[in-house]
């Protein structure tokens, strides 16, 4: 915070970083297909500050295929892992410029390839940090350029938890919606009122043991229904399940901090949207990336946190839905899920719409492709 700039700290501010170990100016590392290299291999006590990257890859979707990973402590499982796009704030393997005061982009307009990419969170460990990127893509990555910006330390920090990172994906998610209402039909109203009283259909953002912090996340749509993708209620179990639970939203436009739909053109310090794609007739294949980071407002835990939104109202919707959920917790944390394999990560191809006189009642079955 602002406030303690001028609180004096302790230890010894260094970097870790790809530059040129001959003098010369090949400034990057590069990476062979299926190769892992670690960025950054800490020992003893320290926070990083702040990480700052930008790759050159001719695989079309390498900010998804590149895997990021961050291992505290000398700890086996990683409590960092997410596509290194999704990690940085943006999905669906493109960049965006846009800035909050965790996470932010820059690239040149026209160009949704190649970005710098800066991340704030602070990062504290107390016996050591390794952080690594997997190459998983079809090429080698030419020029990866980085900084790993941290405090060294005298001594563990205390009473501070460890960052974690984890990415999740619903390809499509389990919707109810009718073909009629997803066509526009007259069900529409017959729908809208359905009730919902339990979080177990929502998309699962984060479940979570021991004590910390949850302090944000950001989520990326394909919209495959056309129209509006919200209307989908946050919901927080801490410490156990109940209902209704500790914290219950009202829309996924008012979890994420906007009103009356998400306003795309603005990213701001805690909140917004960081990318978005218009679709065509009435929002079909739109791709959007929304963020809310809980910065002043922490959620704590205890025992254990399960965060999930609706997909839709009452997750009547069967959209494309990928997440990065941000936290700090103790250690050991509970093992993430299996990341994806390389060909379930890759944005999916447009949606192509059902002919008209396809409509009727039944349930729509989206396929589970890419």
């Amino acid at each position: 915070m602002i406030r303690d700039l001028a609180v004096l700290r302790s230890g010894h501010t260094k970097r870790i970083s790809s530059w040129d170990r001959t003098g010369g100016n090949a400034d990057a590392l590069h990476i062979e297909q299926g190769e892992t290299r670690a960025l950054a291999e800490i020992s003893g006590p320290g926070i990083i500050r702040h990480i700052w990257v930008t790759i050159s890859c001719e695989d079309e979707f390498y900010l998804r295929k590149l895997l990021l990973r961050m291992y505290w402590d000398g700890m086996d499982s990683p409590s960092v892992e997410a596509p290194i796009g999704d990690f940085f704030g943006v999905g669906h393997a493109k960049v965006s410029s846009f800035s909050c005061c965790v996470l932010n982009m820059s690239a040149n307009a026209g160009n949704d390839r190649h970005a710098a990419m800066n991340c704030y969170f602070p990062m504290p460990f107390g016996a050591g940090a390794r952080i690594e990127v997997v190459n998983e893509c079809e090429t080698p990555v030419g020029a990866f350029y980085y900084y790993v910006d941290y405090d060294e330390l005298g001594a563990p920090p205390v009473d501070q938890g460890r960052f974690h990172a984890c990415w999740r994906r619903e390809n499509p998610c389990d919707g109810w919606m009718p073909q009629s209402y997803w066509q526009g039909g007259p069900q529409h109203r017959e729908v809208a009122n359905q009730p919902n009283l339990s979080d177990k259909g929502n998309y699962l953002l984060l479940e979570a043991t021991g004590r910390g912090h949850y302090v944000g996340c950001n989520l990326s749509v394909h919209n495959l229904y056309g129209g509006w993708w919200g209307e989908g209620d946050d919901m927080f179990m801490i410490d156990g399940a109940k209902w209704p639970p500790d914290m219950h939203g009202t829309g996924s436009e008012d979890y994420f901090s906007h009103a009356w739909g998400m306003q795309v053109q603005n990213a701001f310090i805690y909140n917004g949207v960081s990318y978005h794609k218009p679709g065509t007739f009435r929002n079909y294949n739109e791709r959007i990336t929304v963020y809310r980071y809980h910065i002043p407002d922490p959620v704590i835990f205890h025992e254990s946190l399960r965060v999930s939104i609706e997909h839709g109202h009452a997750n009547k919707r069967a959209d494309d839905y990928s997440s990065v959920a941000y936290w700090y917790q103790t250690l050991p944390h509970k093992p993430f899920p299996p990341i994806l394999p390389v060909e379930q990560r890759l944005p999916r191809p447009d949606m192509n719409l059902l002919p008209v006189d396809r409509v009727g009642p039944a349930r729509v079955k989206l396929p589970k492709a890419r």
